[in-house]
Formats: structure tokens, C-alpha cells, sequence
């Protein structure tokens, strides 16, 4: 499946250049040299032409709704549609697919407005938008598979409608947005690139909708909270100030997964000690977790860091107490910490915390239970997690976007572009000296901090979560390089579920309770 299509444009024919076949036969033969560089000229026009995407006209679809929040009935307004962003000289590169929803009132140019955003990179903003804080969530079961269709949306009690604004938008070449023009995948799918797209998109959301007096935050999931990161700092550098940041499984310093790396290991042991609780098998399990992870916090960041920290040059007895102390967070047996050196990374732990019973733990939330097609693998065959709920999203964002916000297209919504956005990711940057760095948005985040003394920032974080543990986020929220003042703008939120936390409905509603007081105090 394409995120665009590659469309022929007609344009005029040779006649238009005042020469055609019938006109050099009866010509001189002094012209023929002119009217082939004529035919050269055209060619290469038609070529140039023929590569341009086709440029869609901006439209939006505006249906009126309500929604029970705690109690109070409120009406809003979806408005669901496509906005164009365009380069340096005024030609468009990409038409942004958005769904926004406001709450009028009196009050609509003044009152908080958020942009949501997942990630991948390559990712729509399919899942928080059907899945979190909107104003309609797919129905689901927690930690167990949504059932094939019929599949069902509910009210969503827990949306933040009552807090602030919403609009969801899509990634260029993801959902409904596409690149247009000239445009091509170098100029947006990377970092940088991504984040200045985004910057526009926001810039003219607020001019035209008269936002410009409004708190404003962002919220993103996943690599939507590298996004923020880089978004906060380009937007501050146009003018724009934010009033918070909302960071939803956030993931930072993509360098913990280079080679020869130990942090990686040290930051993963608390949630793979969260999983092995959860499925019962660390040895004399605690009743409670909160306080089973403080002690495996502290075993990482000591004794663990330091032992990992000596390498080969390792004495044997401390080799041996570090993989029998492992043993007792991770439920894996000390032979085989010790085979593993030591260091036990996400896959290999999925597939061996349950072999005895030939299952395996999900990575997005390692709650959700797998079957491999053997026991005896190293790694998992895939991510259960993930097949859990992807196709009920999909239909239902399909179902609701055309019976609700009476939105089509004649092309089919990208729920995810990982073929061609991820693969062609562009992760190099430039760092203050100049010099290409591996992806790091850490300080980015605390440059905005440190430049917007009243900038506050909220990290959401699930205990099961693999793909971005909730150490690591601990570990890069505390090395932004922040005075004290500033590192109390940072507060947390820790939940028993995964990737996606609001897939735990527990989780979802005391997420949206830390929310609610967040607000509050970013936006009084």
C-alpha cells in the first residue's frame, strides 16, 4: 500500500511552444536545430511535471456532538479536515489530515488547546486518538485481545474535552496526510525535517483558528515524545511559548542501543522485573509493586551498574551474587544470567520468562501473553501486544471517521507507513559544535525548559511497558541539564499497564485524574 500515488499530469503539447511536425517538414532546414532543442526543453518539462504530486484542495467537515464527563454534558464540535504547508517559496509539500474537537462556550479563543501525535516514526495518530483522551475510545478488554468484529466504540468518559481543546493530526505520509508537489520523503521523514513540518502545521493551525491567546500543549506517544522534545524548542524558537508538555511513553536518547552500550540493560531490569511480577514469577512476589520496583530501581542503579561497569575484568563471586539477586527480580534461573553475561535485553526475556509454559511476553505491554511456533527460540516470533488491538482500531477509526465525522477519501487511511516513512528515516543531527550526532532530544527539551521558566512537563509511563521503559524516562527527565526550579516543573505518573496505557481502563482513568490536576497547574 502507497502513501501517495504517483499521478501523470497532462500538460501542453508541442504545439504549445508554437512547433509541430508538419510545421519543421515545410521549414528550412536552419530551424531544425532550434526545434529540437525546443523538443528537449519540453521533454524535460514533462518529465519535471509528471514527478509532481497532485496538489488536493484544503476542505474540512464540521459535525456537532456531546459527551458526559464527570457528570456534565458537554457539547463540541468536530471538526475533521486537511490543512496545506508549504516551502520557502510559497509551492505546497504536504497536506496535513487533522480532527479537532472544541468547546465553545463564550470562551473558545482563550481556552486551553492541545495537538496529540503518535509515532513510529511512521505512525498515524490512530491510537491516541481512538484510544486515549478523544471524546469516542474502542471498546477493549484490558490485557487480553480485542475479539474479531463486530467491533465497538464507547463514550469516553475519561476524555479531557473538559480540560482543553483537542486536535489530532497525522504525520506526513501516515493516516490521511500525504506529501504533495514536489515534495519528497528526504525533506520530511527525519528528525529535524519532521519536527519543522510540524512547527508550521501548528503555527497556521493557531492563526487561522484564532489561538494565538490560548495555553497551549502538546501531547505525544512513543517517538511523538522525541517529537515534543524538538517541537517545543522550534516552536519557542517562532514565538511560541507552551504552557505544557504531556509525555506519554517517552523515549529521549536513541543511543542506549548501540553497541557496547551498558545503560540499555541497566534502565530495562526494573520493567522486566514489572513483567515478571505480573505473571507471577519473581520468587516470594510482593503484594506491592510500587514498592518491589523502589528496591530494583536501587539494585540497578548500584550494584548492578557497577558490576556491569567492571565488563569481562568481573570478579566470579560478585558475578555470581549479581545473576542470583537478578534471578530473584527477573524469575530467570542465575546459569542462565550468568550465560547471558549478565545482561538480559528485552527479546531474549521475553521469550524466557514463560518457556516452560511455551508462551511469551508481549514488548508494547509485556501483560499480553504469545505463542510462538516453538519453545526453543531465542526471541519472539512477533509482538503480541500489538496484534492484540490493531485491528479493532483500524476498522473502528475507518467506521467512525466516515458515520461520525463524515470524512472519506478515495484513498485508504495509513494507520502505520513503517515500509516507507521508518525505513527512510533520516536519525542524524547536528549538534551546537557542529558536529553529526546520533538522535538525542534530551536537550532540546531542557533548552526550552531552561528558556521557558513556566513550561511544565508531564511523563506517563506504564510499568510493562519494553519499548520504552519507564527507568530510562526516569534517567533522561533528571539529566536535562535543569536548575532546581525547572526540575520541579517535571511530575510523573506511573500505571500497571503498558505502551498504551489507556488500553488498562484503571490505568486510563487515574491517568486522566494526574491530568486533570496537570492542567490545573499549567493552565489556571
Amino acid at each position: 500500500m502507497r502513501h501517495y500515488a504517483l499521478t501523470s499530469l497532462a500538460l501542453a503539447t508541442m504545439l504549445a511552444w508554437g512547433y509541430s511536425p508538419l510545421h519543421a517538414a515545410e521549414n528550412d532546414t536552419k530551424d531544425a536545430p532550434k526545434a529540437q532543442a525546443d523538443k528537449k526543453d519540453q521533454d524535460k518539462a514533462d518529465k519535471t511535471a509528471s514527478d509532481e504530486l497532485p496538489v488536493p484542495p484544503e476542505r474540512s467537515v464540521v459535525t456537532k456532538h456531546s459527551v458526559r464527563i464527570n457528570g456534565r454534558t458537554i457539547d463540541y464540535k468536530a471538526t475533521a479536515g486537511t490543512m496545506l504547508i508549504r516551502d520557502d517559496k510559497g509551492k505546497p509539500t504536504v497536506s496535513f489530515f487533522y480532527v479537532a474537537y472544541t468547546v465553545d462556550g463564550g470562551k473558545s479563543g482563550k481556552r486551553p488547546l492541545t495537538f496529540f501525535y503518535n509515532g513510529g516514526p511512521g505512525s498515524s495518530s490512530m491510537w491516541l486518538h481512538m484510544g486515549s483522551f478523544g471524546p469516542v475510545r474502542v471498546a477493549n478488554d484490558g490485557d487480553k485481545p480485542v475479539p474479531p468484529a463486530p467491533y465497538h466504540t464507547v463514550p469516553n468518559e475519561q476524555s479531557l474535552l473538559d480540560k482543553t481543546d483537542l486536535v489530532f493530526i497525522d504525520a506526513p505520509g501516515t493516516g490521511y496526510s500525504q506529501l504533495v508537489g514536489k515534495a519528497e520523503g528526504k525533506d520530511f521523514y527525519g528528525v529535524d525535517q519532521d519536527a519543522a513540518a510540524f512547527t508550521q502545521f501548528v503555527s497556521r493551525y493557531v492563526s487561522q483558528n484564532n489561538r494565538w491567546n490560548s495555553s497551549k500543549f502538546l501531547f505525544g506517544e512513543s517517538y511523538g515524545t522525541t517529537r515534543s522534545a524538538v517541537l517545543a524548542k522550534t516552536l519557542q524558537e517562532k514565538g511560541m511559548e507552551l504552557n505544557g508538555i504531556v509525555l506519554m511513553s517517552s523515549i529521549l536518547d536513541f543511543t542506549v542501543a548501540a553497541p557496547g552500550i551498558d545503560h540499555g540493560y541497566i534502565v530495562n531490569l526494573p520493567t522486566e522485573a514489572a513483567i515478571a511480577w505480573y505473571h507471577n514469577k519473581v520468587p516470594n512476589k510482593p503484594a506491592d509493586i510500587g514498592t518491589f520496583l523502589a528496591e530494583v530501581r536501587r539494585f540497578a542503579s548500584g550494584d548492578y551498574t557497577l558490576a556491569l561497569a567492571k565488563g569481562d575484568a568481573i570478579d566470579p563471586t560478585e558475578r555470581d551474587r549479581v545473576a542470583v539477586q537478578m534471578s530473584k527480580y527477573l524469575g530467570l534461573s542465575p546459569q542462565y544470567i550468568k550465560d547471558a553475561n549478565l545482561r538480559i535485553g528485552p527479546s531474549r526475556f521475553r521469550k524466557e520468562l514463560m518457556r516452560d509454559d511455551r508462551r511469551t511476553a508481549g514488548r508494547l505491554d509485556g501483560r499480553f501473553v504469545g505463542i510462538d511456533p516453538d519453545a526453543a527460540g531465542e526471541t519472539p516470533d512477533g509482538d503480541t501486544a500489538s496484534d492484540a488491538v490493531t485491528g479493532a482500531y483500524v476498522a473502528m477509526f475507518n467506521q467512525y471517521a466516515a458515520n461520525e465525522l463524515k470524512f472519506t477519501e478515495d484513498r485508504s487511511y495509513l494507520p502505520n507507513n513503517y515500509a516507507v516513512v521508518g525505513k527512510s528515516w533520516d536519525w542524524k543531527r547536528k549538534n551546537s559544535g557542529g558536529w553529526t550526532q546520533a538522535t538525542y532530544v534530551g536537550s532540546d527539551l531542557g533548552d526550552a525548559m531552561r528558556r521557558n521558566p513556566h513550561l511544565k512537563v508531564f511523563s506517563a509511563n506504564g510499568y510493562y511497558d519494553l519499548a520504552t521503559p519507564f527507568y530510562a524516562t526516569e534517567f533522561d527527565l533528571t539529566h536535562l541539564g535543569l536548575e532546581p526550579a525547572q526540575l520541579k516543573n517535571i511530575s510523573y505518573g506511573f500505571y500497571p499497564s503498558g505502551h498504551m496505557i489507556y488500553l488498562d481502563q484503571k490505568s486510563l482513568e487515574q491517568t486522566k485524574t494526574d491530568l486533570s490536576r496537570f492542567y490545573d497547574d499549567a493552565a489556571p
